[in-house]
């Protein structure tokens, strides 16, 4: 085996690259931020009285958390077009992350929800406090605090996961990476690099997601 190591090519397309992983870390916050939105009204869903609409939060979850995320991307850019909904790769991307994260976020949630005392939310309702601040004030803060760790673990995979958005053209550091080693055939080069920078993409998110925590979620210290 005769293989040479060149980076010289990667150091060249570095403006790319780093474009690559500015789109991929926007369509991971966008994926994210829709995704806790999706899982917060989905455990306000999954809680309500209406037995139809627990059954469609559930079935919702089931459906999507025991199928492939690249058949559910495929299924979007794909399939609904042929229904009328049609969307660009990156809308189709967002999508795509916002309903796998949701799903996992509905759980994750309404684990932490179950763990709040039952006296708390009496209580909260004996003070004069509507069900909404109720629900915002004692059930969900509390709850987020107590699952605050999976669900960001979730999101930090959700963040990997959008690597598969290449398979619909999606601009992200893969679909760069692709295009790079393909006009260059420097794939070590090329797939070594990218793997440093989704590291540091990781440890960016856990370091954000660190400092969430210390200003929303840790206990006051005395």
């Amino acid at each position: 085996m005769d293989y040479k190591l060149d980076f010289s090519v990667v150091f060249d397309e570095m403006p790319d690259l780093l474009l690559g992983a500015l789109a991929t870390l926007g369509l991971a916050l966008a994926g994210m931020t829709l995704a806790l939105i999706i899982g917060i009204l989905g455990v306000a869903a999954r809680k309500s009285r209406f037995c139809v609409l627990r059954g469609l939060v559930i079935g919702f979850v089931e459906i999507v958390r025991n199928t492939p995320f690249l058949v559910q991307i495929f299924f979007i850019f794909f399939a609904l077009p042929m229904l009328g909904l049609r969307f660009n790769p990156t809308v189709t991307a967002i999508i795509a992350l916002a309903v796998n994260g949701g799903a996992y976020a509905i759980e994750i949630i309404r684990g932490g929800v179950d763990n709040i005392q039952k006296g708390q939310i009496e209580a909260g309702l004996a003070l004069g406090l509507h069900k909404a601040q109720v629900f915002r004030l004692i059930v969900l803060k509390p709850a987020l605090r107590s699952i605050y760790p999976s669900l960001t673990s979730q999101f930090i995979m959700l963040t990997l996961t959008s690597s598969v958005c290449t398979s619909i053209a999606a601009y992200e550091l893969t679909s760069v990476a692709q295009i790079i080693e393909s006009d260059t055939f420097r794939s070590f080069e090329v797939y070594f690099t990218i793997t440093i920078m989704y590291l540091i993409i990781s440890w960016m998110m856990m370091s954000m997601f660190a400092l969430i925590n210390r200003h929303y979620f840790s206990y006051p210290v005395r």
